[in-house]
């Protein structure tokens, strides 16, 4: 029996992904050849979706991007078997864009099938808390703060502070809140957590649960995230099944009505409240008195989904990645114009000139990039003069920029910035 990977991440979708599992199927059925289909995350290289990919004993052989018409010929010429074609792009691990990464927070995305317990367990998940309820809550605490782990929504506060202050805060209730409402222009990495590997963001807040006695989760989502929103749903049917959550600690997912400003800790959980989503004045801040007036963690998906890792791996292996006071890794989301086109997880201190010639392969018009923006809405346009930047919170801080959610929106040499500065 051939395993064959095909995602189910809503850009492979977009293009055609359940059309090639159907033509599979049935291609499968009419020749009597024995085939598995397992549904997986994205791997985040967008210009090869769909990708398929096809379980082999040299690895796992990448197809892309794959049409439902290609597939037939794929499998005469020998695609079950990992053979070469025009469509191949080889082991997929060796792939130039995946071997210049370190992935961390998305190291299993796209590569197992997201709603499954046993294979979230053979690829290292629960290791992370279980480490953490054999140390304890101040040392799990600890090891989060030593990391140098900071916020990946916005202005990078570190979570580790924020952990202890909730936790040192007396109450008889406190409440662990994601923030899965990605509004960012091009930013998808939320997203793709949520599609491709939702038992770590949920094995996350299950660490900060424990870490400051927390007996409630709350997922803030997107309302334009159907697919995701779907997944993670069944996600939490799946930790539960598994013991990861239920007793002592549960989550639930809320789904948000599109309003940007909830993308601020404060007005999502005025939103949570059913309340309109206004920012509250500070103080207090949210983890002295939160939701419903309890100590509350505000964390983004992508810091929550990291924590596992830390946890499993150590604080000085994550703080030994990374750039001045940013350490670890960020999720690199490049849109817009861009040759290369996904989510490149890299160390800190990456140029913008390295991310955006090297890793995104300049514009997929092959005119001259202008310039980018970065940080979303709130952050700022970098022209090619500033492209040695190092990727770092302070350096961009410096430059009057922001680093954000990690999105970068690329621009050639025909954008009238000026329009730009003033619509966008």
């Amino acid at each position: 029996m051939t395993r064959v990977f095909v995602p189910f991440d809503a850009v492979a979708l977009a293009v055609g992904a359940e059309g090639i599992v159907r033509v599979l199927r049935a291609t499968a059925e009419t020749r009597k050849i024995g085939v598995e289909i397992v549904r997986t995350g994205s791997r985040g290289m967008h210009w090869l979706e769909p990708l398929v990919e096809v379980e082999t004993s040299n690895g796992r052989i990448g197809y892309g991007p794959v049409r439902a018409s290609d597939v037939p010929a794929l499998i005469d010429a020998g695609m079950l078997e990992g053979k070469t074609h025009p469509l191949c792009i080889g082991v997929v691990d060796q792939h130039p864009w995946m071997k210049r990464q370190t992935r961390i927070t998305f190291v299993r995305c796209g590569v197992l099938d997201p709603l499954s317990a046993d294979d979230y367990a053979k690829h290292g998940g629960f290791a992370g808390l279980k480490r953490a309820r054999e140390i304890g809550t101040a040392a799990t605490i600890d090891t989060i703060t030593k990391s140098g782990l900071r916020g990946r929504g916005g202005a990078g506060f570190p979570a580790g502070i924020k952990w202890k202050t909730a936790a040192d805060t007396k109450a008889e209730r406190r409440y662990i809140v994601c923030n899965a409402d990605e509004g960012d222009s091009g930013t998808f990495a939320d997203r793709m957590i949520m599609e491709g590997d939702p038992l770590s963001l949920i094995e996350g807040m299950a660490i900060a649960a424990f870490a400051i006695g927390a007996s409630k989760g709350f997922v803030y989502a997107r309302s334009e995230y159907p697919q995701a929103n779907a997944t993670f749903a069944k996600a939490i049917d799946v930790a539960r099944a598994a013991g990861l959550i239920g007793d002592g600690f549960d989550i639930e997912l809320r789904i948000g009505a599109g309003a940007y400003v909830c993308g601020e800790e404060t007005a999502l959980l005025e939103s949570l409240e059913g309340k309109r989503g206004q920012v509250r004045a500070k103080p207090p801040l949210p983890a002295h008195e939160g939701l419903f007036g309890k100590p509350t963690i505000v964390n983004n998906v992508l810091t929550l989904a990291t924590a596992p890792w830390i946890m499993a791996h150590g604080a000085e292996m994550y703080a030994g990645i990374g750039f001045g006071r940013s350490r670890g890794t960020m999720p690199i989301q490049l849109a817009g114009n861009v040759k290369h086109g996904g989510l490149f997880e890299a160390p800190f201190g990456m140029t913008l000139r390295e991310i955006v010639d090297e890793i995104g392969g300049g514009t997929a018009s092959g005119r001259p990039v202008r310039a980018v923006q970065c940080g979303g809405p709130l952050g700022a346009y970098f022209p090619r003069a500033l492209f040695d930047t190092p990727y770092d919170y302070e350096a961009f801080t410096a430059r009057d920029g922001l680093i954000g959610h990690g999105g970068i929106v690329v621009f050639d040499d025909t954008v009238d910035m000026a329009a730009q500065a003033r619509f966008a």
